[in-house]
């Protein structure tokens, strides 16, 4: 981003240039100079800002897929929201989290490797607390998981993944599987120490607790997929048209759906103290002759003209005029 000089920056500036304490072609040399940059191999550049801001959309969907999950599955409140999406080294992720944590280790097929949630202990205790009847509160101290416990959450976390799946939509179609629940990070490598991921980091509440959700995806996993994290490939694949098999799904689903069909017999106004007095007995007269067709509605929309009879001992109407139309209904003030 370019400074932009104050009034007062740009005088001191000229001031100086005028009494030689600034030297203007030595000003050009500098600007001229080969300009040199640290680059750290140990934390490689693999993602782009164009792909960690592809990254945050698909998973700002995910974060609210989750949401509505975790609130359904636990019946409290849960708000989870994308906080920060950036690329480290693996090694940094592993430091980064407790000693004790809950790690779901799952295949994303048809991309090759093992991506990593991993939930705050917090966060997973309290899920847990609250499926099994309690008020969603994390124990003071954290202690490893009974076989039960651990059943629980894989079967919890396991169909929140499919949340992850329907983010992805818009770029791949995945099939993701969990493959083991662990808690111990050093027992987890999936990658090479030095192999730059992509940390989604999501902050969450559940009730009055708090902690984060990671998402570890190695670069590795998705570098087959990652032009199609581009601004490029989304406005492209917006703009194409829809698969002959999606229109004529499409159009099986549009000719099943079902309609409400109200034929009327009239209308009519009447006071709310005549309202009041209505008792059995009493005859409200239509504002439509016996002889008149009666307006057949498709939903709000009048469509059809018709006559009433009888089929088969049952009320029917015939219809004799298609409504190209809608017909205004005539307001009647009497």
């Amino acid at each position: 981003m370019v400074d932009v000089l104050s009034q007062s920056e740009i005088d001191a500036l000229l001031a100086a240039l005028s009494s030689g304490e600034m030297d203007a072609e030595e000003l050009k040399r500098e600007e001229q100079q080969r300009k040199i940059r640290v680059y750290d191999f140990k934390r490689a550049v693999r993602f782009s800002k164009d792909h960690l801001r592809s990254l945050t959309r698909i998973h700002e969907n995910f974060a609210r897929y989750l949401t509505t999950y975790f609130s359904a599955q636990l019946r409290t409140f849960v708000q989870i929201n994308v906080v920060q999406v950036e690329q480290l080294p693996y090694d940094e992720f592993i430091r980064s989290i407790p000693k004790m944590t809950i790690l779901n280790i799952f295949e994303a097929e048809p991309l090759e490797g093992r991506m990593v949630l991993e939930v705050h202990p917090n966060v997973a205790f309290a899920m847990l607390d609250r499926l099994l009847g309690g008020m969603g509160v994390a124990p003071a101290k954290i202690t490893s998981l009974t076989e039960i416990e651990t059943i629980i959450l894989e079967r919890m976390f396991g169909r929140a993944l499919a949340s992850l799946q329907e983010a992805w939509k818009t770029v791949i179609d995945l099939t993701i599987r969990l493959e083991t629940l662990e808690t111990n990070p050093q027992f987890m490598q999936i990658v090479s120490p030095n192999e730059t991921i992509a940390l989604i980091s999501m902050s969450t509440k559940i009730g009055d607790t708090t902690g984060m959700i990671n998402l570890c995806i190695p670069h590795v996993v998705i570098e087959p997929i990652m032009p199609k994290l581009s601004v490029h490939h989304w406005f492209v694949s917006q703009k194409k048209s829809r698969a002959p098999e999606e229109v004529e799904m499409l159009e099986q689903r549009v000719t099943k759906a079902k309609l409400p069909i109200v034929v009327e017999l009239g209308t009519s106004w009447i006071t709310v103290q005549e309202f009041l007095n209505l008792s059995v007995g009493d005859v409200i007269a239509l504002d439509k002759t016996v002889g008149e067709k009666l307006n057949i509605r498709v939903g709000e929309r009048v469509k059809y003209l018709g006559s009433p009879g009888t089929v088969r001992d049952r009320m029917a109407v015939q219809i004799d005029e298609i409504v190209t139309e809608d017909v205004e209904e005539e307001d009647d003030d009497g």
